[in-house]
């Protein structure tokens, strides 16, 4: 599992000299808690171009690779499938249409209880130091909802949309979050959850500051 994350450096600017802070773009290695390779974000550019020069550098043959909604972009899937990874890529607003086509494709599915629709499911339940996370996932990939939601064959490799549902619960206190992903892995979806589901955070504990 390789995890892609951006960063800004704390205290890496300098308003006397106008220079801006240091954006960075990391790989890490989930299971080894390693980085594997950082790109500097160009000051006029972001983490859309950076991230193709940051793959470049890995040996990505059988790696997940998982990246954020910023990441999750046509050429970006074509780049890993074509150097024989898979991907996890988050689906956001900022991805318009197909982001809500994905929302609602799972929307009623659920309303129809998943009947007729080629579809995984379970659920995880963890516990400690007084918190309680509950997290469903699903998984559809059904042919005919994948060549609705992508009948031009953008998105290389798309062999399933996953959905994950988290609630977490410490004394009172209960947040819940939807997220939705795109996915090139169907049959390793029940190997993955737990790697996924870390992967924010070890990111936030092991990148630079």
């Amino acid at each position: 599992m390789i995890a892609i994350d951006g960063k800004t450096l704390r205290r890496s600017h300098d308003e006397a000299k106008g220079k801006k802070a240091l954006h960075m773009v990391s790989a890490w290695a989930a299971e080894n808690r390693l980085a594997l390779a950082q790109v500097a974000v160009e000051e006029k550019s972001n983490e859309i171009t950076a991230i193709p020069k940051l793959l470049r550098q890995l040996a990505l043959s059988g790696c997940i690779v998982t990246i954020d909604s910023m990441g999750t972009q046509v050429k970006i899937a074509k780049q890993i499938v074509e150097d024989d990874g898979d991907y996890v890529l988050a689906l956001k607003g900022n991805h318009g249409t197909l982001a809500k086509e994905v929302q609602e494709t799972f929307d009623l599915a659920q309303a129809e209880q998943f009947a007729h629709v080629q579809h995984q499911f379970y659920q995880t339940v963890n516990k400690g130091h007084g918190r309680l996370e509950i997290r469903k996932h699903w998984m559809i990939d059904d042919p005919e909802y994948l060549a609705y939601l992508d009948p031009k064959g953008r998105w290389k490799g798309l062999r399933a949309i996953g959905m994950v549902q988290s609630e977490r619960r410490i004394g009172q206190q209960v947040t819940q979050e939807t997220g939705y992903y795109l996915l090139s892995l169907p049959e390793r979806w029940n190997s993955l959850h737990g790697q996924y589901e870390a992967t924010g955070a070890l990111v936030r504990s092991v990148s630079p500051k």
